[in-house]
């Protein structure tokens, strides 16, 4: 199921839902999903050298189980894609220059 939303200055959003049927289509979404899964799991893993000192204020992008760093994401996600070409799970994280607390709520 793909959802769309769609927008014009004039209208309202509207959103447009399509069940994908295709056996190719549901198969390359559930391997996609899988590689990131695989990818989120090995960065959990790793997270302590991944936002080591020397990554902070660059970009990462996870591929493959491995970890591509930079300032420039499009480069970053060049590098991951050139050295892992049939991972389509990959993902792209900011790490911040400095160690902070996160705080999160919820209200009801």
């Amino acid at each position: 199921m793909v959802i769309d939303l769609k927008s014009s200055s004039q209208s309202r959003p509207t959103i447009e839902i399509i069940e994908v049927t295709d056996p190719q289509e549901i198969a390359a979404a559930r391997l996609q999903r899988e590689q990131s899964d695989r990818n989120s799991q090995w960065l959990q893993q790793h997270i302590s050298e991944v936002s080591a000192p020397a990554n902070r204020g660059k970009i990462v992008c996870i591929a493959g189980q491995q970890a591509f760093f930079g300032d420039d994401v499009r480069e970053v996600v060049a590098r991951a894609t050139a050295a892992h070409p049939d991972d389509k799970g990959w993902f792209t994280q900011y790490i911040p220059r400095e160690r902070r607390v996160m705080i999160y709520a919820h209200q009801r």
